[in-house]
């Protein structure tokens, strides 16, 4: 077997499609130009006033108050006194609702509407920067760094003011060294509801009372917390704002007539406690304005009052009553109820009028929109020459009514708004900034890595049978490389990596489809007869399926409903096969035509009866199909989109649902499938004689196995116990949390390890030495703990061993120890399954330590994927065999192309249906606190449990693809592959050693068919993102499926390789124990 020239090929074309996406997403999802200047207090001067420092003037505000309570979504803080029957988070924030009816010139509470993405780091960025986030920047949500762009920190520390902080400790790495005063606590772990709130109460109320701060901030976690762990529609939740109520209405006690008190939520949250997309469960939160001196001068809430305030208006408003500069980037708008109409109004305390407050907010937006546009050129010059026009009609009119003594107008004012405002939209539009040149570069790399993966699938005998191909491509690839870096060197000083493996990439697709056109045609090459023909093949019904699933990522409709798109693909490839298979008359045996001679009818391979039973194993497979795809189809999560869609009740972890007799229910569910799990994987390892060996493998499965699945039992039954039932155990059961999770990681890293160092699942007997030569041998008298049945002994032991195998050593020579009487002198058990036990085995292990990281329900789903799996398996073994049995024409281990698109279908069937969607707010996040529920210290660990748990279904699937290839040789049927003529036994798996080129040929066409059709969909996402840019829904739709899918493409490779490798680590496993067994044909 060629292993290295296999190995090798599937990793460069694997490094191919990385290099595509990587240049086009470098294109698509780049980030806004920060501008890194700053305000000063000379900025802001007044129009008519000598130069001076603006900071300096009387502030509105000494002081201010920011309480920030995380998900407070404004459905929380609404009061409503007709309710009777309020849900747990109604009503629950009543000192709002009496502080505003109570008081209405001293308080207002508003919608706070957040800019999507809605993650914690990207919200604090926007209304302390004033600045709107791009795409990207979501991804940064667990690995904040500084901020670099002016902000309303450091503006108040530049100012004097004292800054005092306390709660998440986000805000410490996004403003390191920026606080008088700092008091972190730890915000990663979401099953923590306390650690952060109580802190900040710790020190909340003593700081209030003294002197040694100007602005104080405290950003509790308890809420949304709450919201991840348990849903908003939870006792729990109304136990937290309860406290958070309380909060308020002790800070307010102590408040002074200077201080500024601001009550904001920084999001909201779905119905699941879930946030970081756009819906407007997630974008609206609530903000609560306060001050013991009057605050509001007109009283009760005008007309004229902002029925939503953005969250980038905070900016400027605060900047400008705490008596700062606004951030040079800020794009934010005043809040103009919080400034009186003129200097003179009554009762309202010194500060700012709206007419000046407006005219700063202008003219600060006006000049980093100069700045900006002369540093970036992604503001349309239309649209910037209509602001420029726009601002100078402002300052005019502004200027006049100034050196004419009177205050502006109303108009002008409603003309300043609306300039501020069609400011932040033209931004808005604009910072979808792309770099077309790299997004089509990505797209021909990946364009013609999938040609690449097609042409070397149809040509995959020829590559392994002339082997070196890579050599040239590798080459080229480096001299291009180094050729683009060095011209960009000589040109521009430096270089980038991106336009280097970019021509890296190109060059050597290019030579590597040159070199397989030449080997496709050269004249001793088997690719004329059937290797050089990928356009007549596309023309098949599995690729026009795919042809159909591409299509359908080109239609936001489609991606939305994309769960039950593929499973309809997936079931009408399904019952294809049995209609294709009747169409070729394969279906039933061949009737007997009486009008036709005895003699000139073709002898059958096999009885009637065995074709009836592999005909009735396609329609069993495909009825276990249709049953498993309907059922799963209760597993699915909802988009915001899609109206009245509940979610799955399994979706819920156990230790969120209240009722005591569904919980057990889903408990016993959970067990159920989990036993199931390991049973069925055992029992199928024991029928095939893979249990009775003693070696690592053997063990693994004996013991390892039924051990993971007894702590995850025992984990669920402890992360679903309520914290205040047992309270006595309330140690015991946090160390439960912790160690039953870390011992199943251990055992499962132990039993992969020990896997992969003895992957043989081989029991040999040796041949007793008394036994008389010609006497009748009578069937074996070992039985194996396990409890095999002596016919499944005799069916799966491999009688022609010693004969067979030893044509598959190199020397080849015949050893004359053979017996005379043919039986050999070795008898071996599960040696007919050598490849496919193991793969089975780390499927096995895989399957239950990504179910550990999912909710306790999705273990049924975990079931109905493994279910999925065998009936794919067999319908794929059984046409097989009907094939052969009926004379059909046989490619030898060739894997059709209709399995592999319904593996890669099934793959994307059942990310779905695990309770998965391309979405950012359907993320797992509770998968990284699986045995670490004290939270991380670092990044690397939880980002490594979210990704796979969220595409556990593409690991799986791509791990198990080999299976493809082995599973038609492990239901081999006796005599339906007649190879050889020495026999007519089934030895199944042994066929691969008999012809290694075939072998590898088989598996790299089989590797290369499957990364072309999951490189295939990549590229679809890719054209549906390019061409869909500017499409209203492509921020919300088409970007996050391109980065899901992209994502799903990346671990499916790397898995995919896994799955190869362990293969061929068996293959040199059973080569060394060959020789270890014959050592005549060794020397």
């Amino acid at each position: 077997m060629k292993k290295l020239l296999v190995i090798s090929l599937l990793l460069w074309l694997c490094l191919l499609f990385y290099v595509g996406i990587y240049l086009f997403v470098g294109g698509f999802l780049l980030v806004r130009l920060e501008v890194n200047r700053t305000s000063t207090c000379g900025d802001v001067l007044l129009p008519g006033e000598a130069p001076g420092d603006f900071c300096k003037a009387q502030p509105r505000f000494r002081r201010a108050v920011i309480l920030i309570i995380d998900a407070l979504k404004i459905d929380f803080a609404r009061f409503d006194p007709t309710n009777t029957t309020p849900r747990p988070y109604e009503n629950k924030l009543p000192v709002l609702e009496e502080v505003t009816s109570s008081s209405p010139a001293h308080a207002r509470l508003y919608p706070f509407r957040a800019d999507p993405p809605t993650t914690t780091m990207q919200r604090i960025k926007g209304f302390t920067t004033g600045s709107l986030p791009t795409f990207i920047d979501v991804g940064n949500n667990f690995a904040s760094s500084a901020i670099s762009e002016d902000n309303l920190v450091h503006q108040l520390g530049e100012s004097g003011k004292r800054v005092v902080f306390m709660g998440d400790d986000t805000w410490e790495s996004l403003f390191p060294k920026k606080f008088h005063r700092s008091l972190p606590f730890p915000s990663f772990n979401v099953k923590d509801l306390h650690t952060v709130d109580n802190g900040i109460l710790q020190h909340l109320y003593s700081t209030l009372v003294g002197e040694d701060w100007d602005v104080l901030v405290a950003h509790f976690l308890g809420v949304d917390h709450c919201g991840h762990r348990f849903g908003p529609d939870h006792p729990a939740m109304g136990e937290k704002l309860a406290q958070m109520d309380s909060v308020i209405r002790s800070v307010i006690d102590r408040l002074q007539n200077d201080t500024l008190l601001v009550v904001m939520g920084d999001h909201g949250m779905t119905d699941t406690g879930d946030h970081g997309g756009e819906s407007q469960k997630e974008t609206d939160a609530a903000i609560f304005l306060y001050s013991p001196s009057p605050l509001f001068a007109g009283g009760a809430p005008a007309q004229s009052e902002p029925e939503v305030v953005p969250q980038t208006d905070l900016v400027p408003t605060l900047a400008l009553l705490m008596g700062v500069p606004i951030p040079y980037s800020s794009v934010g708008q005043v809040l103009l109820p919080l400034f009186p109409g003129d200097r003179q109004t009554e009762g309202a305390p010194a500060g700012l009028s709206q007419g000046e407050a407006l005219w700063i907010n202008v003219k600060q937006v006006n000049r980093f929109l100069e700045t900006y546009s002369s540093m970036a050129k992604d503001i349309p010059p239309e649209s910037l020459s209509l602001l420029q026009d726009h601002f100078s009609r402002l300052s005019s009119d502004y200027l006049r009514s100034v050196q004419a003594g009177r205050s502006p107008s109303p108009d002008l004012l409603a003309s300043m708004q609306a300039y501020l405002t069609l400011v932040r939209e033209t931004c808005r539009a604009s910072w979808a900034r792309f770099n077309p040149l790299k997004m089509a570069a990505g797209l021909v790399v990946l364009a013609l890595a999938c040609v690449l993966c097609l042409v070397l699938s149809e040509l995959s005998a020829v590559l392994v049978k002339q082997g070196g191909q890579l050599k040239g491509p590798v080459v080229g690839a480096l001299v291009a490389g180094l050729g683009v870096a060095v011209g960009q060197l000589y040109a521009r000083g430096w270089a980038e990596a991106g336009w280097c493996l970019g021509a890296a990439a190109l060059s050597s697709e290019l030579l590597l489809l040159w070199a397989a056109r030449r080997s496709g045609a050269s004249p001793e090459s088997a690719a004329p007869k059937r290797g050089w023909r990928p356009l007549s093949r596309l023309l098949s019904p599995p690729l026009l399926v795919l042809l159909l699933r591409c299509a359908s990522l080109l239609s936001d409709s489609y991606v939305i409903a994309e769960g039950r798109v593929v499973t309809f693909l997936l079931l009408s490839l399904g019952v294809c096969v049995p209609l294709q298979l009747n169409w070729d008359g394969l279906l039933q045996p061949p009737s007997h035509d009486p009008q036709k001679p005895a003699g000139l009818l073709p002898s059958p391979p096999l009885p009637p009866a065995a074709v009836r039973r592999e005909s009735g194993t396609v329609l069993g497979g495909l009825g276990l199909l249709v049953g498993c795809l309907y059922l799963s189809l209760s597993f699915h999560a909802c988009r915001e989109e899609q109206g009245l869609c509940q979610p799955s009740a399994f979706l819920s972890p156990l230790s969120r649902l209240q009722d005591r007799g569904v919980k057990n229910l889903h408990y016993g569910l959970a067990l159920a499938s989990l036993g199931l799990w390991t049973y069925l994987l055992r029992r199928w390892l024991r029928h095939y004689g893979n249990l009775n060996a003693s070696g690592a493998a053997v063990f693994t499965a004996r013991f390892l196995l039924p051990l993971l699945a007894v702590c995850m039992g025992l984990h669920w039954a402890v992360s679903a116990t309520p914290d205040d039932s047992f309270r006595s155990l309330a140690q015991l059961l946090t160390l439960g949390q912790r160690a039953l999770p870390r011992t199943a990681y251990g055992l499962l890293a132990l039993g992969l390890a020990l896997l992969w160092l003895d992957p043989l699942t081989v029991f040999v007997k040796p041949r007793s030495a008394g036994a008389p030569r010609g006497a009748s041998v009578p069937p074996p008298r070992y039985r194996a703990s396990t409890g095999i049945s002596p016919q499944a002994e005799l069916h799966h032991l491999i009688p022609q061993l010693y004969q067979r195998m030893r044509r598959s050593l190199e020397d080849g020579e015949p050893i004359q120890a053979a017996e005379a009487d043919g039986r050999p002198a070795v008898e071996a058990y599960g040696l007919g399954t050598v490849y496919s036990a193991p793969l089975v085995l780390l499927l096995g292990l895989l399957g239950l330590g990504l179910l550990l990281l999912h909710p306790e329900g999705m273990a049924l789903a975990f079931l109905l994927l493994l279910l999925e799996m065998a009936a794919l398996l067999h319908i794929h073994a059984s046409a097989t065999t009907l094939s052969a049995l009926q004379g059909a024409p046989s490619g030898g281990f060739d894997v059709p192309w209709a399995p592999v698109v319904q593996w890669s279908l099934a793959a994307s069937q059942l990310f779905h249906a695990t309770g998965h969607l391309p979405t950012f707010p359907s993320i797992q996040w509770a998968a990284a606190f699986v045995g670490f529920p004290d939270g991380h210290t670092g990044t690397m660990l939880p980002a490594i449990l979210v990704t796979l748990n969220t595409f556990s279904s593409h690991i799986l699937f791509a791990v198990a693809c080999p299976l493809l290839l082995l599973w038609p040789l492990v239901r081999e049927v006796r005599g339906g592959r007649v190879a050889r003529g020495d026999g007519q036994d089934a030895v199944m798996e042994m066929r691969l050693r008999e012809n290694p080129q075939q072998f590898s040929s088989a598996l790299l066409q089989l590797a290369t068919r499957y990364l072309f059709i999951n490189g295939a969909q990549v590229f679809a996402s890719v054209c549906a993102a390019a061409i869909l840019r500017r499409h209203l829904m492509v921020w919300k739709v088409f970007a996050p499926k391109l980065m899901f899918e992209a994502s799903g493409f990346l671990v499916s490779s790397v898995f995919l390789l896994a799955g190869v490798a362990l293969v061929m680590r068996v293959d040199v496993a059973v080569g060394r124990w060959f020789k270890r067994l014959v050592p005549d044909a060794c020397r």
